[in-house]
């Protein structure tokens, strides 16, 4: 077997897989028809679209596959982050003092995956959407923006999750 076939088996797995778990974790039933009907279903969306979901480029492997103890200590901060920053939230808004605004940063993040869930990590936080996203360039609506400066505003919204998803994709 050459190594390209060997890597579109690869990526034919890694789609799989992770369809798989989308389907469990939305249906959350372990009955052995969901489970075939999952799968079956798994296996047919990736034979038709795995190509699209992962890059043909053999350098993408350490793209696609997560340090697994790093992204879990990176969910564990999420959660910090995101009840912090209800509470700011919640005090700005009884105070009144908002200022709402959009900022424009870029990332230093290589790999899709990861500003992926950069962008999706900084919309969970509350205070904050990302509404903009166009390879390393973001644009954040944040609800109390204390600069337009770019630096400064990736340092104060994005900089604490880059920290995790550098480690977790490269």
């Amino acid at each position: 077997m050459t190594q390209a076939r060997r890597w579109n088996v690869v990526r034919f797995t890694i789609t799989t897989i992770y369809l798989m778990a989308g389907w469990l974790l939305f249906t959350w039933n372990l009955g052995l028809g969901s489970l075939t009907m999952g799968l079956a279903s798994s296996l047919i969306v990736a034979a038709l679209t795995s190509p699209i979901f992962v890059e043909t480029d053999e350098a993408a492997r350490r793209s696609v596959f997560p340090r697994v103890e790093v992204l879990g200590v990176f969910f564990l901060v999420l959660i910090v982050m995101m009840y912090a920053a209800s509470f700011r939230v919640l005090w700005q808004i009884l105070r009144g003092r908002i200022n709402p605004g959009l900022v424009h940063f870029r990332t230093r993040l290589r790999s899709d995956v990861a500003r992926l869930v950069l962008t999706s990590s900084i919309t969970l936080t509350p205070g904050t959407i990302t509404v903009f996203l166009d390879d390393d360039h973001l644009i954040v609506h944040w609800l109390n923006a204390k600069t337009t400066h770019s630096k400064y505003a990736w340092k104060l919204i994005a900089s604490g999750f880059e920290r995790f998803l550098g480690r977790i994709w490269v």
